[in-house]
């Protein structure tokens, strides 16, 4: 299969996180910043219209204890459509990796850091890139420190049979794999990304109406 020629900057691709064994999905419609051989980066600014999914009963699925929050049978699943809050975000896929870089910033502007995202090698198809979250992460600090986040509830997707303990383990590979990158200092960390600001003349990205259409609640 061909894939997509590359997306120009200013573009709208639509970054989706699908769901196994339920319907719901994250559905973010972003700004490219840049397309090419090294990777996709794209822009999500404060406002961007989205769906995210959610319980059953519209709740947000951190109000779950983590023992439970992968038991789908129990709680359900649904889509809410929602907006970006705080400030936006700049998301750095490297080509063929299982992982994705967010950098975040202060409402005033301050560098917050990156946010490393685990997740399944992207699919690219007409202006959407498709993936799925692999639960563990990691946060990497403007100093360069580097730590785990949320190895309780990749223990507990384990538990609920969402991920096998061998695709668990692949997981904490993929970790390891970026941990390195994060302590020779390698790209995309060390490519200047969070000097980077957006162009002050892109609208807000719109949600592709199939997409909205898929909310069963709306957020005010």
């Amino acid at each position: 299969m061909t894939e997509p020629a590359w997306w120009a900057p200013g573009e709208t691709v639509v970054w989706r996180y699908t769901r196994p064994r339920h319907p719901s999905e994250s559905v973010r419609p972003m700004r490219v910043v840049r397309d090419d051989a090294h990777g996709l980066v794209a822009w999500l600014p404060a406002g961007t219209p989205l769906l995210r999914p959610v319980l059953a009963d519209g709740g947000d699925l951190r109000s779950v204890p983590v023992a439970e929050r992968f038991d789908v049978d129990r709680h359900g699943r649904a889509n809410r459509l929602d907006t970006w809050r705080g400030h936006g975000i700049l998301k750095v896929a490297p080509r063929g990796v299982p992982w994705s870089v967010w950098l975040f910033w202060g409402d005033g502007g301050d560098f917050h850091g990156w946010y490393v995202n685990l997740e399944s090698v992207h699919e690219r198809h007409d202006h959407e890139v498709v993936t799925q979250d692999h639960v563990l992460d990691l946060v990497v600090q403007p100093d360069r420190s580097v730590a785990r986040k949320d190895e309780d509830e990749l223990a507990a997707a384990v538990r609920s049979g969402r991920f096998s303990a061998t695709e668990a383990a692949a997981i904490e590979g993929d970790a390891a794999a970026v941990e390195h990158v994060v302590h020779r200092w390698g790209s995309p960390f060390c490519d200047g990304w969070e000097t980077w600001s957006p162009d002050p003349t892109w609208p807000l990205p719109e949600l592709p109406p199939a997409y909205a259409e898929k909310a069963t609640y709306c957020s005010t």
